[in-house]
């Protein structure tokens, strides 16, 4: 090889190796120019967001969520919850745990009393038993209770249109004439706003009596004012994803009146009492009767703390309290015999004795030293029964005294004074979680306040409260108050103080245990909804702007929403 070639390739080789480094370090250069670009980017959208940023080049930073104090909590009735109702079909039975020994004897008599089936009077075998009607719509308080929870909702029949409500049905009527005007202020001289009794036939419709009830009982047996007949309508509410959900509501026919056997409101003459164009019909569920006694714990002005009646706060809900004639303080006395309403579908009873005792005079037609006097007295159908039956059943025992008696009634209403709340369940899944956070984000705490502390002294039903009672930190979700809800759930029929939109806000602790203790409960005062989705999409009036916002949630929010309610 010649020096000339040599030199050749060696020049060939030292351009070729330049050339590689050229590339290598271009390339270097083009790497450490991309990253550095990444550098100043990211550089620049942490200036642009410490500095606040501006116009399209922000970058929004997630909102860390909050969750609402009750999330984490599982003791809803304080040192009264019971921890064992899980699953459980008597999850609503159990007496609260922090009773003394004297107090657990009296609540198991008093369970005892709440299970009585009545007969009718006289019964000379069990005299404590008898006195049912002579009208009656159950004959023991559990029937309307079940478990101590709701009722069964009634079905219709395949190939029937409407059932006729007979000895399963915990639903019934409550009757009254329309007023003149509304009452505004309860007072001796106008009955203290009670509703005004339809003549000859009282408050209440009694579907069912004993034997000779009706003056027509040979061909009308075991019948007591009238027949009741149930049916529904439905209608398909579409959330905007698609998704549809059925409703149904009930309806009620009135039919053959024991003061006029075969009418109907299609008869060309009408002639009954009952059903004249100024009478005013509405349904009515039995209730939940656990944590009774915490509810009337409540100090008064706990609870008027929240009343906004003319919405001062412009957020759409008001809350308004009803002021109910009260017989505790009418016996003792009290010139002015008036309450705040707590309990019943439109807090139209003051107290768990008024409201047991009521019950045991009008739902089965015991008399007791509260209500001594029958529900259906000075009417036309008891005067024809006592002539008819010879003055056996008159309301009044042998002894001159009630048909039950003083030491059955305070057992019973002690029984529903302090029945346990049942515990939460399931609150650390994140579903029932996020529901949480959804359910205080809907502004369903505007009405379902969270919880009270029960006072630390005083009486309840005109009697002691119980120390277990006291100084509870309670979570019901309810403020006890009266809310418009809406032309769709309204019945039209005003109750003391409340109109016919008005109901009192239902509380939720227990809720999520209702079809475990009861698989054919419904929700609501009638029973509409099967589920507690249905519940929420009837609301209206003021928890309409809260019932919108539940619909405008994706399907996976609305789930959550109803695990956080099943929680409680």
């Amino acid at each position: 090889m010649s020096v000339e070639q040599h030199m050749a390739i060696v020049l060939k080789t030292d351009i070729n190796v330049v050339q590689s480094e050229s590339r290598f370090k271009i390339s270097l250069i083009k790497k450490l120019v991309v990253n550095l670009s990444k550098v100043v980017l990211v550089l620049g959208l942490v200036s642009l967001s410490a500095c606040g940023g501006s116009g399209n080049d922000e970058t929004p930073i997630p909102e860390e969520k909050v969750y609402p104090d009750y999330t984490d909590i599982t003791a809803s009735g304080g040192d009264t919850t019971t921890f064992d109702a899980s699953e459980s079909g008597h999850g609503f039975s159990t007496p609260a745990p922090n009773l003394t020994d004297a107090e657990l004897a009296l609540h198991l008599e008093g369970d005892l009393s709440f299970e009585t089936a009545f007969t009718t009077a006289p019964n000379s075998a069990h005299p404590e038993l008898d006195g049912l009607g002579p009208v009656f719509n159950n004959a023991d308080c559990n029937s309307c209770h079940q478990r101590d929870g709701r009722n069964s909702t009634p079905t219709i029949p395949a190939g029937q249109s409407r059932v006729k409500l007979g000895s399963d049905a915990g639903i019934f009527l409550r009757i009254s004439m329309a007023p003149t005007e509304p009452c505004v202020a309860g007072t001796s001289s106008n009955d203290y706003c009670a509703p005004i009794p339809v003549p000859d036939f009282g408050g209440q419709l009694f579907h069912r009596g004993v034997l000779q009830a009706r003056p027509d009982w040979q061909q009308n047996q075991f019948i007591g004012q009238a027949d009741v007949y149930l049916s529904y309508e439905t209608k398909v509410v579409t959330y905007d994803d698609g998704t549809s959900v059925t409703l149904k509501k009930p309806l009620f026919a009135v039919e053959n009146p024991y003061d006029a056997p075969g009418e109907t409101i299609a008869s060309a003459n009408i002639t009954s009492n009952l059903l004249q164009d100024d009478v005013l019909m509405g349904w009515r569920n039995g209730m939940p009767v656990f944590g009774l006694g915490l509810l009337e714990a409540i100090a008064e002005a706990d609870i008027l703390a929240n009343v906004d009646e003319h919405d001062t706060d412009n957020d759409g809900i008001s809350g308004r309290a009803n002021y109910v004639f009260d017989a505790v303080k009418a016996k003792a006395g009290d010139s002015h015999p008036v309450s705040l309403g707590r309990f019943g579908w439109k807090a139209n009873t003051p107290s768990v004795r008024v409201q047991s005792l009521g019950a045991l005079r009008g739902d089965i037609g015991v008399t007791n030293p509260l209500f001594p006097n029958e529900s259906i007295a000075g009417t036309a159908l008891h005067d024809s029964y006592l002539t008819r039956t010879g003055f056996v059943d008159t309301g009044t025992g042998v002894d001159g005294e009630p048909e039950a008696s003083a030491e059955f009634s305070d057992s019973v209403v002690f029984y529903a004074e302090t029945l346990a709340v049942p515990a939460r369940r399931n609150v650390a899944n994140s579903n029932v979680r996020e529901g949480a956070r959804l359910f205080e984000q809907l502004n369903c705490t505007g009405c379902h306040k969270p919880s009270f502390v029960t006072k630390t002294s005083g009486n309840i039903g005109g009697s002691p409260m119980s120390p277990s009672h006291m100084g509870q930190t309670i979570y019901p979700f309810t403020d006890m108050l009266l809310h418009d809800m809406g032309d769709e759930l309204a019945d039209g029929r005003p109750d003391f103080l409340a109109d016919g939109n008005e109901w009192r806000t239902r509380p939720l602790w227990g809720i999520g245990l209702t079809q475990t203790v009861n698989p054919q409960a419904g929700f609501l005062h009638d029973g509409r909804a099967a589920t507690l989705e249905e519940a929420i999409l009837w609301h209206g009036g003021e928890a309409q702007k809260s019932q919108q916002d539940f619909m405008a949630l994706t399907a996976e929010e609305r789930s959550q929403v109803i695990d956080f309610l099943m929680s409680l």
